[in-house]
Order: C-alpha cells, then structure tokens, then sequence
C-alpha cells in the first residue's frame, strides 16, 4: 500500500528507528510492499527514486528497500563500516524534500553489512554512488538528514521536479 512520504520538518524524521528483530521478521513482507508502492509512486511522479528507507513513511525500523532497474534488495538491519577515509562532495537529494538539492561529503567506499528477508546475513563492498546512496538511507535510520550534513550554509539549491 503506498503511504505518504514523511516531509522534511516532520518530528518523526528526526528518531533514531529500532532494529528488527527474528520475532518480527513475519512482518517484512508487508513493510517492504508499503516501502515498494510509495518508492513507485514517487517515481511515477518525480521520475526519480533509488531507494527508501522504513522511517520515511512511519516504520520505525531499522529496514532500506532499493530498487534498481526492478532488482530489489531489502537491507534489514543495515551496518555501515569505512576502511577509509577517502571522501567525495555530491549534491543529495531526498524523497523527504522532493525539490531540494544538499551538497554534502560521502565516504567513497563502505562494506554494508545486513540481514535479508529470510534472515540469512549479507557482506557487501559497496562504492561511489551505490555507497552514497546507502549511507544516505542509513542516515534516515538515525534520524539524519542530509540538511544536517550540508557542507556549509550555502550548499542548499531548488531542484523542482513535476
């Protein structure tokens, strides 16, 4: 079911979201289906949207469901780990503020470590924009914004999308 996307302000952005736990892995599936349908639409509607993470629309568990060219992963209970710290700046933008551009610093590289919807646990090295892209929905799981992580008090830009 698609829900609406929590937009940037709303208190409940800002909560650090609790860890999934086997107990209530039954319930994945629905929350994935909900993470599903408002990514679609957004994209429908904005024509664009990689990935989501559950604090977004409400859930306040630790999960990111990602969508690539319809291949999905869901990354439940993720954990980021840097080797390095080898940095780049990027312009961020999020589903939480549509017509908005932040320009932030991103580690280069992370190796993610997460658990699947069938509980099995997965290491992956991930880089550039893929690395970015988790760190960002990561964020959202501590109640982090990419307005918080903006380089300086200019690094703010419009960006409307119809």
């Amino acid at each position: 079911m698609q829900r609406d996307i929590l937009l940037l302000g709303e208190p409940a952005l800002y909560e650090s979201s609790s860890e999934v736990t086997l107990e209530q892995v039954p319930m994945i599936d629905d929350w994935v289906e909900d993470l599903r349908d408002t990514l679609l639409a957004f994209r429908k509607r904005y024509h664009a949207g990689r990935a989501i993470a559950a604090p977004q629309i409400g859930i306040k568990k630790r999960v990111v469901y990602r969508n690539l060219n319809g291949i999905e992963t869901i990354f439940i209970n993720p954990r980021l780990l840097f080797g390095d710290d080898d940095m780049f700046e990027l312009w961020d933008d999020c589903m939480s503020f549509p017509n908005l551009l932040v320009r932030v610093m991103r580690h280069a590289r992370c190796t993610a470590i997460y658990r699947d919807r069938d509980w099995t646990e997965h290491t992956v090295r991930l880089e550039g924009d893929m690395s970015e892209l988790l760190q960002h929905e990561c964020d959202h799981l501590d109640g982090i914004l990419a307005t918080m992580r903006a380089i300086d008090d200019k690094s703010f830009k419009s960006s409307f999308r119809s």
